[in-house]
């Protein structure tokens, strides 16, 4: 039998499409992880292991699989989450941002970029031929900064970190050029507070200059400027920092007391005014063939700009837009960032193994000949089921491959050379027998993932379910591997997420083991006990059910509130025909298939009796508003019906719910409001049945407090 840690999903991501939703909550707990290790090399240790390219189509990859399964998509999971939180060790001070610093979508072709156009229209409700104006600027290869202005001074500069809280990096960033230590009040008074976003970034002729003193010193070289200039930032000494003679080009802003423009275009001559250096070269583009254009210009003159760039950036220019299109999780809506296109490499497939996940799905993984592609050595690259192989033209050991770093996945397999196929290379089948335990493996039907029918029996599923109870969106429990799992699981010392919590009882045994002492164990014991104490949402996702992801847990803590009330609604929703199931059934983004899965989740004996189990040996925090109590509407259930003249309904469930409401997509006896618009039906006449507030678009307007027009 192979062993569990055998099966372990590759390092790189899968190479096709999900072809179920329980494959694609896998497949996104799998890049979650993924990311955010990668997110803590780049932001706060200044060593990433893959490049930009690779990056942002594991970025891609997870966007293009919530798009396609929104029911999975987490709370604060990698389309959700900015950065890297800083390390506790830093030696830096924390700062909260006064306004959260975003990330970027992606866009990679044209396509793309009309689909970004066509979905602000659609959000902003614009007719699909309507002007649209858009600043174009230059996208630094560097790494971002915040610098907190009050009454024209610099009082605080710190790091982006996780987009929510960052580093205290005030004394190096006064000796970055670019960084005024005081506005400029020669054109216009600057605001009492201002807090001035931009790229910190090393110039190509000062990076070959630094490297060059390092090697007359017997020193390393820099892979990069954007390393070089990550590592100077964050030296405790200013003076080492000065050393590296970085630079600040300003792009945006958080926090302002007053307005910088009715535009983004006069919001850079404000602070250009100010004396701050801008993104340039930068243009105005009003359509998504402008936008193409712009990008291949910079492409084109990318080698002799005096910094590296790695794509440009496209943002709405009306300010009063932007503050309607707001944000989607990690980035705006409002702005996007268009790459440039990465490398492509041919190698061998030496080996076709399987892997077996959490739900038993088994996974084909090819192993290949390394490469290098983009800077990053591949060896692996998931063929993710029997459709996805079949696809690449039969994959076949021996096959000659050409494989990517950009795009949908990373890395991914385009294209077979048929011409060099060996003659003997035989078609790939899979195992009908489970390659860890033994069971029989099923094909579902109509679907493309053949799954271990062993269950509880099966090693595989045990280790990896255990390994996302601990995941970093799940528990977090810091210093518990898929090794120590493995181990633990394979001994009896863990095998429920409850027995975790006991492993304390049994410390004298686990500190006799090989390569564990008292110190391991004192760490160990202590990061578990550490989280006795988790949110709802957080909790729902650890348990594992299948397509109750990050995204779907938060929806549902919210409706319910305590994890009593969700198990009682999720019991009494067994018969399809209870105002349980229709309950369910109502909240918006949760959908059927996945009120089924956590009713049929909980109705089995043995999962309410391993959660009853945890439930009592943790602190489940009940859920609450994400928006400020002091928001009219927090906590309540919201439905939309008819159409709405003065925004698109996306855009007035988007209000909604960031002011804490709960939308919900039927009226019941536990609605709040219903907000009805022209043309409404069925539902307003439901809700006046049932006594249910009913408002007109201008009353729910007033309600919000939002002016909104």
């Amino acid at each position: 039998a192979v062993s569990a840690a055998a099966q372990r999903p590759a390092a790189e991501a899968p190479g096709g499409e999900p072809s179920s939703a329980e494959e694609a909550r896998a497949e996104l707990a799998r890049l979650a992880r993924e990311i955010a290790r990668h997110d803590d090399l780049y932001y706060n240790r200044s060593a990433p292991e893959i490049d930009d390219a690779a990056y942002d189509a594991l970025r891609r990859r997870n966007a293009r699989i919530e798009a396609r399964f929104p029911g999975l998509r987490r709370a604060d999971g990698p389309s959700a989450r900015i950065g890297a939180p800083p390390p506790p060790d830093g030696g830096f001070r924390k700062v909260r941002h006064a306004v959260p610093m975003l990330s970027l979508a992606n866009a990679f072709d044209e396509a793309d970029l009309r689909e970004f156009v066509g979905r602000m229209r659609r959000f902003l409700g614009l007719a699909a031929d309507a002007p649209v104006r858009f600043v174009a600027e230059p996208k630094i290869d560097g790494l971002s900064a915040s610098l907190r202005y009050e009454a024209g001074a610099l009082a605080v500069g710190a790091t982006r970190g996780d987009g929510l809280e960052g580093e205290d990096v005030t004394a190096n960033l006064r000796t970055v050029a670019g960084v005024p230590g005081r506005l400029d009040e020669g054109a216009r008074r600057p605001p009492a507070v201002l807090e001035v976003r931009g790229e910190v970034f090393m110039a190509r002729a000062d990076f070959a200059a630094l490297n060059a003193a390092r090697a007359a010193a017997g020193e390393a070289a820099y892979a990069n400027p954007r390393n070089a200039a990550a590592g100077g930032l964050r030296q405790l000494d200013p003076a080492e920092t000065a050393k590296r003679r970085l630079r600040f080009h300003a792009y945006a802003w958080g926090e302002a007391s007053e307005p910088l423009g009715e535009t983004l275009w006069e919001a850079r001559a404000a602070l250009a005014a100010f004396g701050f250096q801008l993104n340039a070269p930068a243009e105005i583009c009003e359509a998504a063939g402008a936008l193409a254009a712009y990008h291949a210009r910079l492409e084109a003159m990318r080698a002799d700009l005096p910094f590296d760039i790695d794509g440009v950036v496209y943002k709405a220019d009306r300010l009063d837009w932007q503050a309607r299109l707001g944000a989607a999780g990690r980035a705006p809506r409002w702005a996007v960032a268009h790459k440039f296109p990465a490398e492509r490499a041919t190698t061998r497939i030496e080996a076709i193994s399987v892997q077996v996940g959490r739900t038993g799905a088994l996974t084909p993984v090819a192993t290949l000949a390394p490469v290098s592609v983009g800077g990053a050595t591949v060896t692996r690259a998931t063929l993710h089921n029997a459709d996805e192989i079949a696809r690449k033209d039969d994959v076949r050991v021996g096959d000659t491959v050409t494989v990517r770093r950009a795009g949908d996945v990373i890395p991914q397999i385009v294209a077979v050379d048929l011409a060099r196929r060996p003659p003997d290379a035989a078609p790939f089948a899979f195992p009908e027998t489970c390659p860890v335990c033994g069971s029989r493996t099923v094909r579902e039907e109509g679907g493309a993932v053949r799954r271990c029918a062993g269950g509880p029996v099966c090693e595989a599923q045990a280790v990896e379910r255990l390994r996302h109870f601990v995941s970093r969106d799940a528990f977090d429990v810091e210093g518990l591997g898929a090794r120590q799992i493995e181990a633990f699981l394979r001994d009896g010392l863990a095998r429920t997420p409850a027995d975790l919590f006991r492993l304390h009882e049994r410390a004298a045994e686990i500190a006799a083991r090989e390569g564990w002492g008292e110190t391991s164990v004192r760490n160990l014991l202590a990061a578990i006990a550490a989280r006795r104490t988790i949110s709802l949402e957080r909790f729902l996702f650890a348990l594992g059910i299948r397509l109750v992801g990050r995204a779907n847990a938060r929806l549902l803590a919210l409706h319910f509130g305590t994890l009593d009330r969700l198990a009682e609604a999720a019991a009494a929703a067994g018969d399809r025909e209870s105002a349980a199931w229709s309950d369910l059934l109502a909240i918006d983004g949760v959908g059927e298939k996945a009120v089924a899965e956590l009713v049929g989740f909980f109705s089995e004996p043995r999962n309410h009796a391993a959660v009853a189990a945890l439930a009592r040996e943790v602190r489940v925090e009940a859920a609450a508003p994400s928006a400020a109590s002091a928001s009219p509407v927090a906590g309540k259930t919201v439905v939309f019906t008819g159409r709405l003249e003065g925004m698109s309904r996306a855009e007035a469930k988007a209000a909604a719910q960031a002011a804490g409401a709960r939308v919900t997509g039927s009226v019941s006896s536990a609605t709040d409001y219903v907000v009805a618009g022209a043309d409404a039906g069925s539902k307003a006449k439901k809700a006046r049945a049932l006594g249910v507030t009913v408002l007109s678009e201008a009353e729910w307007r007033d309600l919000m407090g939002r002016g909104m027009r």
